[in-house]
């Protein structure tokens, strides 16, 4: 197998070529003639051949074992190695070398190497060889002895053990991977969506599935990855999740026994009912496992599969132990569920269970429970018939999410009720409301909005505490949030003597949309609630014009509120077209004269009116004018100002603003010198107005001023 030759030195051989080599023990080196003959006859018991190497002579012997591994006949080996490195590959070859080679050089006593051998016929064969270098009293190497065996068995093996090894860490994965889906699992869907993906699937090995619970005397059948056709199942007199005796299911449920079917005919000599199903659907085998949790038969799991399948006892246990994690998973979700609809009951049952019909107009309201979390939340509306064809509009939060919360969201809506049924002013309905919660003792806080509604001039008084404003889209699908002066949270603003809530005028025009709703809408866990407040607004922009579609999208189908995990309450109120009227858009805003906000709080108005009608370029010049007619009314009469700022349209649209005061005194033009500090203003609102001019009033007067508006 190997070239050697003695250098004039003494030094060791070279070595070349592959050399098989496995060193037997010191005994088993060739002392006489006999004990050798003893050691081979036991090697070759073993599959083992012997080999002899003189270093020293250059000659090569091999037994007939050894032989045979090399799939050599004895009339073709001459006792050279070279015969026997012509049957290993080269690669090979080199690397057999190497090793031999290095032991010699390093003084090494033995020496072991893998090598493939190509085979009379072509093929190619796993071999082992380990040998044991005998030296001389020098430390020379002189013999090499040792054996050659086959080695496929052996490899085989070891591919099938890490083969067998890696389908076992493969199913526990597979377990640990499902044990921890189930548990993320809240619902029964959850649990199911679980089971039915590719990946559930995939888990099991299975190439469909079907889950049936329990319910009385019926298996409830609640997931499957494939139905059978229509046909069969009209041809079926009794539903195969029906609860009795000779079914597969119902089996699994009442013997609480799993039950391997490997082949077809096993499936449908054991329930000949399924034997259409099997055929129609390619069943060729079948897994059915019952679903126990506390001592309690809540269901059973049925896997099935395509070809022949051969249950192990390791494919047995690992169903096993995953129909046992279903299990618990489903009970965990069968509570979850049904306190779910009991709290979402209790709910709904606190809300209006009919909203009256309103002059001028249409209301949708909806309510969604969150979709995480087992308790009741907080979230209410109202819509309330007032004297003289009005409305109050609500929509609040109480703080917290459990049965103390819908309580006092009961008791709280109730009150706030009673209170705007009896006539008060929109302040004043939420300032007793504030008292009322604080007056019941509770550490919950509430946020409101009241909204008094009249839809026959549009004009809307809003009070807000602590809640989110409310969002407003004209005919032409403008959408803007509306600046509503607001207060503290009810409870709060009592415990603090800041109960004296302002009011906010709101001019709703025809086809206007008004939105009123609670953060579920736009507040979710990891999302910056300005992205959600975006996403609403657009939401409201691109909606439906029909006011009960609008209330589903915004509900449940905008992108942002997919996903969200809080309590939704929402109110929409739409007031109608006027028809052949022609569509202005109007807003107001009064301005107390000891507010000190109010002057800023009405820019804000002014800019986004005309930021919503296209008129950005108007911004300055309506602020700056409106400052300086605001000014005039707050220091030269006893009382506010009410601005109005509206767009006009016709043959010359333009921006009209108004401001009206309690006076009757007209404001004159004067000429002030160049000292003067004061005595401007109408000088400047001269050159900024198109026009305007001052109307008396019975108790007062309105000065106005126009700016006509490009195209």
């Amino acid at each position: 197998m190997a070239n050697t030759s003695r250098s004039p030195g003494g030094d060791d051989p070279e070595i070349t070529g592959p050399v098989p080599t496995r060193a037997p023990s010191p005994s088993s080196a060739a002392r006489d003639d006999t004990e050798p003959t003893a050691a081979n006859d036991r090697l070759a018991l073993n599959g083992m051949g012997s080999f002899d190497w003189d270093l020293d002579k250059g000659t090569y012997h091999l037994d007939d074992v050894g032989l045979d591994v090399f799939d050599l006949r004895a009339d073709e080996f001459d006792g050279e190695p070279a015969s026997l490195s012509a049957r290993v590959l080269p690669t090979d070859n080199e690397r057999l070398d190497e090793a031999v080679s290095r032991a010699l050089r390093e003084g090494h006593l033995t020496f072991a190497c893998y090598f493939r051998l190509v085979c009379r016929d072509g093929t190619l064969r796993w071999a082992h060889t380990q040998g044991r270098i005998l030296r001389d009293a020098q430390a020379r190497p002189y013999r090499i002895v040792g054996i050659v065996r086959n080695a496929e068995e052996e490899l085989a093996h070891a591919e099938g053990m890490r083969t067998l090894a890696a389908d076992r860490r493969r199913q526990t994965d597979s377990v640990r991977a499902t044990t921890e889906a189930l548990a993320r699992a809240v619902t029964v869907r959850d649990v199911t969506n679980v089971l039915t993906d590719s990946e559930g699937l995939r888990r099991f090995g299975a190439d469909g599935l079907a889950l049936g619970l329990v319910d009385g005397d019926v298996m409830r059948l609640v997931a499957a990855t494939e139905q059978p056709s229509a046909e069969l199942r009209a041809r079926d007199d009794l539903s195969l999740t029906h609860l009795v005796d000779g079914l597969p299911l119902s089996e699994a449920v009442l013997t609480r026994r799993a039950r391997f079917l490997g082949t077809r005919e096993e499936l449908t000599t054991r329930y000949p009912r399924l034997r259409p199903y099997a055929e129609e659907m390619g069943i060729e085998a079948a897994a059915f496992l019952p679903l126990a949790a506390q001592a309690r038969s809540i269901g059973a799991l049925g896997l099935f599969y395509r070809d022949r399948h051969q249950f192990s006892t390791e494919d047995r246990n690992i169903c096993i132990a995953l129909s046992s994690a279903v299990a618990q998973s489903l009970q965990r979700a069968m509570l979850f569920d049904q306190e779910r609809e009991f709290a979402t009951t209790l709910q709904t049952t606190m809300l209006p269970r009919r909203i009256p019909e309103i002059n001028g107009g249409e209301v949708a309201v909806r309510y969604r429970a969150g979709r995480s979390g087992r308790e009741v939340g907080g979230d209410w509306y109202d819509v309330i018939p007032l004297p003289g064809r009005r409305v109050g509009l609500v929509v609040g939060d109480v703080e917290g999410h459990d049965s103390h919360a819908a309580a006092i969201m009961g008791q709280l809506r109730i009150a706030l009720r009673a209170y705007a049924t009896e006539g008060h002013t929109p302040a004043t309905v939420v300032a007793r409301a504030s008292g009322f919660l604080a007056d019941l003792d509770t550490e919950r806080s509430a946020t409101c909005i009241y909204v008094d509604a009249d839809l026959e001039t549009g004009t809307l008084r809003l009070v807000r505490a602590g809640h989110l404003e409310p969002l407003v889209r004209d005919s032409t699908g403008l959408t803007g949030w509306v600046g509503v002066r607001g207060g503290l949270p009810l409870g709060v603003a009592t415990a603090f003597g800041q109960d004296g809530y302002p009011e906010t005028r709101l001019d709703l025009n025809p086809a206007d949309t008004l939105l009123l709703c609670t953060d579920g809408l736009v507040e979710h866990p990891g999302r910056d609630i300005t992205d959600g407040i975006e996403a609403l607004a657009a939401a409201l922009r691109d909606g439906p014009r029909d006011t009960e579609a609008l209330a589903d999208h915004l509900c449940g189908g905008h992108p942002h509120r997919l996903g969200s995990s809080d309590d939704v309450a929402l109110l929409l109120l739409h007031r109608a077209a006027v028809p052949g009227a022609h569509a202005t858009r109007q807003m107001t805003q009064h301005v107390h004269q000891a507010d000190p906000e109010g002057l800023a709080e009405t820019r804000a108005m002014l800019r986004q009116a005309l930021a919503a009608w296209g008129a950005s370029d108007l911004i300055s010049d309506v602020e700056l004018t409106a400052d300086e007619l605001i000014t005039n009314a707050l220091v030269h009469t006893d009382g506010g100002a009410l601005v109005t700022i509206e767009l006009r349209a016709g043959t010359a649209p333009c921006i009209r603003l108004e401001i009206r005061d309690r006076s009757s005194v007209l404001p004159r033009r004067r000429a002030p010198g160049e000292t003067a500090t004061s005595g401007r203003g109408l000088l400047l609102v001269d050159a900024l107005a198109g026009g305007w001019g001052v109307e008396p009033l019975g108790s007062g007067k309105n000065v106005w001023c126009e700016f006509p508006l490009a195209g």
